[in-house]
């Protein structure tokens, strides 16, 4: 289960509409969510493959059992059917942008 890293080398300075127009030309379609400090998501699955990506704040998931902290220009693949759990750290909200294959 690795963690993405935004590399401004290979994909320019970072910004929530590059990241959108990267996660797009892979296929997937994306929406944008904020989430207020305190916000925890138990453990859940989904029937779609899909990308959660922050472009700011600092969210926590466990997939498959699998600690995953992430930060700004950071996203993880959650294939369908993983049981997967998310909380947002600290006292700054997420803005995430979550990604399902087309």
């Amino acid at each position: 289960m690795p963690i993405h890293h935004w590399n401004d080398t290979l994909d320019g300075p970072f910004s929530e509409e590059a990241l959108r127009a990267k996660l797009e030309a892979l296929g997937y379609r994306v929406a944008r969510y904020t989430y207020e400090p305190g916000t925890v998501f138990p453990d859940h699955t989904h029937g779609v493959d899909k990308i959660d990506a922050v472009v700011s704040g600092r969210f926590r998931l466990v997939v498959s059992g699998h600690l995953a902290m992430l930060g700004p220009g950071d996203w993880i693949e959650v294939a369908r059917g993983a049981v997967h759990s998310a909380a947002v750290i600290g006292d700054a909200p997420v803005v995430s942008l979550d990604a399902v294959k087309l």
